[in-house]
């Protein structure tokens, strides 16, 4: 028998919350439905995850990662690994965009996601739940050329701050693959630039987070080189000693450096053992030569 999600009974919503339904997770047989959906694409690159001891036993906790270009083409199977291998599944914080959005909301909302506010946030972990953020957000997603694998969080300490707040332990991981199946053709730069470009500057929309690149795969077209997917889940990092600076800034500044220094630690040793995995691609061509 397939195992249940790990979840909380405070975590299902009672009949006069709004959207009851967002806050239910999926069943084991709907999770094992949409393993047979992406098998595919697990043949396809072949995921490694490593470290997955490190994710606490029992919620809540947070785990907090690099968001890679496009942002959708690994995090299904990141997700997979997760469930797999430790029988829980994290609930993921999206942009609100997502869910303006008709179908796609649905999907994302009966699989665990949530709108990334403050509130949901407090709201999970108060329920033991297991919360995934990712704090480059939609511009670490539209990436530019010369960005590969950067952590774009500018200075938001939200994630670090909730986590003090409610003395939740961090579980950075990191993510590679992705983008070495991808050549950036144009970015956003070339729409900023333009006389377009500063006239959607001057409205409030977040542009540099909704411009996606032009991307080239395999050949001229967009379909992704068959580059294996690497994950590490690196140490928790304890918030106990931040306990009660929720509201002080350079605490909050601190921890965000700390995970963010142990993300990066993560794509670099990933990045490592990519260069000499013998099982990088799935099957030879051009692409793997010289690399």
């Amino acid at each position: 028998m397939a195992p249940r999600a790990r979840r909380s009974k405070p975590g299902a919503a009672t009949p006069d919350d709004d959207g009851a339904a967002r806050w239910k997770l999926p069943s084991a047989r709907e999770i094992g439905a949409l393993s047979k959906l992406f098998q595919p694409l697990v043949w396809y690159t072949n995921p490694l995850a490593l470290g997955l001891d490190h994710v606490p036993a029992r919620g809540p906790a947070l785990l907090v990662g690099n968001h890679t270009i496009l942002g959708v083409y690994d995090l299904p199977l990141l997700f997979l690994r997760i469930w797999e291998e430790r029988h829980l599944l994290p609930r993921s914080l999206g942009h609100y965009a997502h869910f303006k959005i008709p179908v796609w909301r649905d999907f994302l909302t009966r699989f665990g996601a949530v709108e990334g506010t403050r509130e949901s946030c407090a709201r999970l972990f108060e329920a033991g739940e297991f919360v995934l953020v990712f704090p480059g957000g939609g511009r670490e997603v539209a990436k530019r050329r010369g960005e590969r694998y950067q952590l774009l969080w500018k200075d938001r300490l939200g994630f670090a701050r909730m986590a003090i707040r409610h003395g939740v332990p961090i579980v950075p991981f990191a993510a590679v693959g992705a983008e070495d199946a991808w050549d950036i053709v144009a970015d956003a730069n070339l729409v900023l630039d333009s006389p377009l470009g500063k006239l959607l500057a001057k409205t409030r929309l977040p542009v540099d987070e909704m411009l996606f690149p032009l991307v080239r795969g395999i050949g001229p077209t967009p379909i992704p080189r068959p580059e294996r997917l690497y994950f590490q889940f690196q140490r928790p990092i304890s918030t106990r000693r931040y306990r009660g600076a929720w509201q002080d800034d350079d605490a909050c500044r601190e921890l965000r450096d700390r995970v963010k220094a142990s993300v990066e630690s993560g794509i670099a040793a990933l990045q490592r053992r990519q260069a000499r995995d013998p099982e990088r691609w799935r099957f030879p061509g051009p692409w793997s030569r010289g690399t």
